[in-house]
């Protein structure tokens, strides 16, 4: 591994956050839809901030889903997964 790619990979382990603080960092109305869909089957990957609000993505099994700040539910999101390594 070249030193750059080495320090970009050490960079991305260190922003991983623990499921709690993901879950701070969503809004009400998130939480909410959130706990709806968790009877689901569906849980909390990740928190995104974007220029509109968070963007909570969730999972189920392989089905990618996506909450806005609102609490919108986008069961069908245009999102692409990197491979975590």
């Amino acid at each position: 591994m070249t030193q750059v790619a080495y320090q970009i990979n050490n960079r991305r382990n260190k922003d991983v956050l623990h499921h709690d603080e993901y879950w701070d960092l969503t809004t009400a109305d998130q939480k909410l839809a959130l706990y709806d869909l968790h009877r689901y089957g569906y849980r909390l990957l990740f928190v995104r901030h974007m220029l509109k609000g968070p963007v909570a993505v969730i999972c189920q099994q392989d089905d990618i889903a996506a909450i806005y700040a609102d609490g919108e539910v986008d069961l069908r999101p245009k999102i692409t997964l990197r491979e975590s390594h």
